[in-house]
């Protein structure tokens, strides 16, 4: 020991300055995507008017349009792509599988199951809503209690609970479409394939992924030991009961409020976690706000391009995601074999 601390805590504040500066960059390019949504759409605006716009100058269309419109779909955007990585990292671990992501646990099937049936009932607005967060919900509450049992739960058993609950939800979401009239069919489909077009949250969306991940930044550590195995975070006195129900109420409640205000929307809660490993950052104290920032910029670029490239048409956003994602992540796998 000396007056500067331990060499193994010098040698870890040492390995974690780069990825601090991974965090930096990761925030500029969050700052770098709104505003590319903000300029970006059917309405051509140059820089100078976005800057004059958001400077409060309310002369002509940029300010209506970019307060009114791009702005609360874009925090939405961030919102949703946020808590679908953070929600994929923490299920990453706790179910110890690199497959892992937020749909594999059937939040998203009873979501999916009550959003159609509220549109298949021709209702809309806050019934679609509604009906998705209560079906996410049923499912959180079902796959958990299913999988408890008469006893202790294990991951596996939860992952597999999870699977049948989430193949159930198919069924039945398979049964809505084929009974649905043609004239409801693309407003489903676009709902399954993610759309933000009328999603209204915006700042409520932002201040539940702050609150979810500063209540799982404090769990950091321990994440770091359960990711090396269940015995060795036993024999360090971590709480594994209490510590896997915090990360499947986090990971469940992130997805629900996601899925509730964009649909489902793939890929990002996957892939994300993997890519920020790729980059380096192993440590889940620089891991979970880095997903954090790529997520949501990820699904903010994705969202922009949907709704410009074949414009006045929109795109499903899932589809751009995974156009988007997966050559990036192929070739940071080729370049990285540290997975």
């Amino acid at each position: 020991m000396t007056g500067g601390g331990s060499v193994a805590d010098r040698q870890s504040a040492f390995r974690r300055r780069p990825q601090r500066g991974l965090l930096l960059v990761l925030a500029l390019l969050a700052v770098g995507s709104l505003l590319f949504a903000l300029a970006s759409g059917s309405v051509a605006m140059d820089w100078a008017a976005l800057w004059r716009a958001l400077h409060g100058e309310h002369v002509g269309t940029p300010y209506p349009l970019i307060f009114e419109l791009r702005l609360s779909r874009s925090l939405n955007a961030f919102a949703c792509g946020g808590m679908l990585a953070l929600a994929g990292a923490l299920l990453q671990v706790l179910l110890r599988n690199p497959l892992a992501d937020p749909y594999i646990l059937g939040v998203s099937g009873g979501a999916s199951v009550g959003a159609l049936g509220a549109l298949l009932f021709g209702l809309g607005g806050l019934w679609v809503t509604g009906g998705a967060f209560g079906g996410a919900l049923l499912s959180m509450v079902l796959v958990l209690a299913l999988a408890h049992g008469s006893g202790r739960w294990t991951a596996t058993r939860l992952l597999l609970t999870g699977v049948v609950v989430a193949a159930g939800w198919g069924a039945l979401i398979s049964f809505i479409l084929a009974i649905s009239p043609a004239a409801q069919l693309r407003g489903m489909l676009f709902w399954l394939m993610g759309d933000l077009s009328h999603s209204e949250w915006s700042l409520t969306g932002l201040l539940l992924l702050l609150a979810a991940l500063l209540l799982a930044l404090p769990v950091a550590r321990e994440l770091n030991v359960l990711v090396r195995g269940e015995l060795q975070a036993r024999s360090l006195g971590v709480g594994l009961d209490t510590l896997r129900l915090q990360l499947y109420l986090s990971a469940s409640l992130l997805t629900a409020v996601a899925v509730t205000i964009a649909g489902n929307i793939g890929f990002v809660g996957l892939i994300v976690p993997h890519l920020i490993r790729l980059l380096g950052a192993r440590d889940h104290r620089i891991l979970l706000p880095a997903v954090v920032l790529l997520g949501g910029s990820l699904l903010v670029v994705a969202d922009t391009l949907a709704r410009t490239v074949l414009a006045p048409r929109q795109l499903p956003v899932g589809v751009v995601t995974a156009l988007i994602g997966v050559p990036v992540f192929l070739y940071l796998l080729y370049r990285n074999s540290r997975l």
